[in-house]
């Protein structure tokens, strides 16, 4: 019969030696444990001294507070520290080192020694330790101000610990890693790296900067290519300073110096978000560089999650990291001012044979996935009859059609390019592209138009997949992006001959779209007040947007938005009444906003009446329209409500499969 084990407690130096392989794993993780406990003692300048990876010796001198001689005798007890007094404490905790744990799980696997002098004593004192306790009194001795922690043999009573480590070269590459990322993080401190007996392999100035530090740690090509931005978010009370790289910078490693309340962590939901961000721009297999401190308040993060203290957990975790990812995402649209192509060159008629041997063997493309995405292709319109010159001036039969001048509407050049310094509208701009969605963006960045279904709704190709648009919803948004990032260098164009305001708003008024009735006022009078409303704003529609009004209240000329594209005549007795009754003129930012919604309106609305100009539709689409998506549009969230998925390739496979 199997009798039950005995439960038995354990020798107080077995569960100490425990504990202390859970927090100190390898000369890694002593040296962060000490690192931290010099910056918190304020030093200045820390300098490390490594032999065999840290597992012969591993110390660290610095400038900072030191030791009181009186606390020598307890320092490596368990749970001693300065930093608490009582549980609650940990709710507002600021510092690195709070349990106490440090000094006394080294003492446990490692001979240590610590040499300190204090500002208020005369000399310095050196004491030995072994299993958290003093082994000798403190003996004095000649010393500057500061600590000097001395580890030797560490792991010597875990052999089994010692031999599943890395090299010491790789071991002391792991240290060099710690090290550089809080070389980055403090440039107010200065620090020295190296191996024992040799030159310095890391080292940084104090008082330098963070730029400065990763050029001289991580090298020329990162700092060169790096963006900084900041962010304070009101809602959920965090502060974020960041330094990442531009899309022309990629590396196979990637590489992520996370700092939260100044404590060096982890986070892999939030490297996750990142790379996904980066997945857009960057090769595959390929990764930024990005440096992040987030601030949170004390009490909405909780630092005693893991042994190591290398994950941290906080309040709204999920929402703070999708912040940051918009963030990141909005700079990163932008980021192309340094970003550079290159292409290999070959012989005229030349096959690069290892090419294809490297794709047959290890990239074979089935023929579920095989696409044309090459727009310049044959076409099906290469079948049917060529299309003639319809009476708007606009030809599908070539790929340079341009507006007759005989035409109302005439295409003027662009100004100069003047630079935008209002506020209000660079605030537009940048609401624009935090709302952009990177994962729409490369929806509309590589679409191949397939062709038109009615006058408001298109096909188009993306990879294996056919999609259906509100081609209304999406010009819209277009037409309004333009207006604000052409705010002041708008094109014109003009109207001739010009047309009276006067005429035009009996026009709107006359409508069904005005619905207008008896009660609203004399027409006449009701055109008369438009007129007065749109001259008086004449000069600020002229000078931003290129509207040009004439002092006889003539339209003389209207925004260009994009190439070839001519707004509607039908719709624009109702886009002048709207123009003085629906925009808010009297604050600027309303002003900019609700001119730029009712113009973006408009310019979405086209003059399709009857089937023969279903040929214009196409051409308009296919030529005009869709370029400007996939040169210009910067999809928000909402407009995925506007993209049908209809089907795709692997799903018209598994089709055929079954006939």
């Amino acid at each position: 019969m199997l009798e039950p084990g005995i439960i038995k407690k354990l020798d107080e130096v077995v569960i100490n030696r425990i504990a202390a392989g859970e927090i100190i794993q390898r000369p890694a993780n002593a040296l962060k444990e000490l690192l931290e406990n010099s910056l918190d003692a304020k030093s200045s300048h820390i300098q490390v001294n490594v032999k065999s990876g840290g597992l012969k010796l591993l110390q660290i001198q610095d400038n900072g507070t030191g030791i009181r001689k009186e606390d020598l005798s307890i320092v490596c007890e368990r749970f001693t520290t300065s930093k608490l007094s009582k549980f609650e404490d940990l709710t507002e905790i600021a510092t690195f080192g709070f349990r106490g744990e440090a000094l006394a799980s080294i003492s446990h696997v490692a001979h240590l020694t610590i040499q300190t002098k204090t500002a208020s004593e005369r000399c310095g004192y050196k004491a030995t330790y072994a299993d958290g306790k003093l082994l000798a009194p403190p003996k004095p001795c000649a010393g500057n101000q500061g600590t000097i922690i001395t580890i030797e043999d560490l792991f010597y009573t875990m052999p089994q610990r010692r031999q599943a480590l890395k090299s010491p070269a790789e071991e002391f590459q792991k240290i060099s890693d710690v090290l550089a990322k809080y070389a980055v993080h403090n440039p107010q401190v200065g620090f020295v790296l190296r191996k024992q007996g040799e030159q310095p392999s890391l080292k940084t100035q104090a008082c330098s900067s963070r730029t400065e530090n990763i050029r001289a740690i991580y090298g020329a090509a990162v700092a060169k290519e790096l963006m900084e931005f900041s962010h304070k978010d009101e809602m959920f009370k965090f502060e974020l300073e960041c330094q990442l790289t531009q899309v022309n910078y990629s590396a196979k490693k990637s590489t992520l110096l996370l700092f939260i309340n100044h404590r060096l962590v982890e986070s892999s939901a939030l490297k996750t978000a990142l790379d996904t961000v980066y997945a857009t721009y960057l090769p595959r297999g390929q990764h930024p560089f990005v440096y992040m401190s987030l601030m949170l308040p004390p009490q909405n993060l909780d630092v005693n999650v893991h042994p190591t203290k290398h994950e941290v957990h906080f309040l709204y975790q999920d929402e703070i990291i999708e912040r940051i990812k918009q963030q990141v995402e909005a700079k990163l649209l932008g980021s192309n001012a340094t970003r550079s192509f290159y292409k290999q060159l070959k012989l005229p008629g030349t096959v690069d044979l290892e090419a294809n041997q490297t794709l047959d063997k290890t990239q074979r493309i089935y023929e579920k996935d095989m696409v044309r995405t090459d727009a310049t292709e044959q076409k099906l319109e290469k079948f049917f009859k060529a299309l003639e010159k319809t009476d708007s001036g606009l030809s599908s039969s070539s790929g340079n059609e341009t507006l007759s001048q005989e035409e109302s509407f005439r295409v003027t050049a662009a100004r100069k390019s003047k630079e935008v310094r209002l506020t209000s509208v660079l605030n537009m701009q940048q609401s624009v592209e935090r709302q952009c969605q990177v994962s729409l963006r490369s929806i509309f960045k590589q679409l191949v138009y397939v062709g038109c279904v009615d006058e408001r709704h298109a096909l188009f190709q993306h990879e294996t997949r056919l999609y259906m648009c509100d081609t209304f919803a999406l010009s819209e948004e277009l037409y309004y992006q333009r207006l604000i990032y052409e705010f002041q260098n708008c094109p014109e164009v003009r109207v001739v001959p010009p047309l009276s305001l006067q005429q035009l708003l009996l026009i709107a008024l006359d409508s069904r779209a005005a619905g207008w009735v008896p009660e609203d006022g004399d027409k006449t009078e009701l055109a008369d007040n438009a007129v007065a409303i749109l001259q008086e704003m004449a000069p600020l529609m002229r000078e931003y947007f290129s509207l040009r009004i004439s002092e006889q209240g003539c339209l003389e000329s209207l925004p260009a938005l994009l190439p070839q594209h001519v707004p509607s005549r039908a719709q624009l007795p109702v886009y002048l009444l709207r123009l003085a009754t629906e925009v808010e003129w009297s604050e600027e930012t309303q002003c900019f906003e609700t001119f730029c919604r009712e113009t973006a309106r408009y310019y979405a609305q086209l003059d399709w009446q009857d089937d023969g100009d279903m040929r214009s539709q196409h051409w308009y689409m296919e030529h005009v329209l869709f370029p400007g998506f996939k040169k210009y549009l910067l999809p928000p969230a909402r407009l995925k409500k506007h993209l049908y998925e209809l089907t795709s390739l692997p799903t018209l496979y598994k089709v055929f499969e079954r006939c």
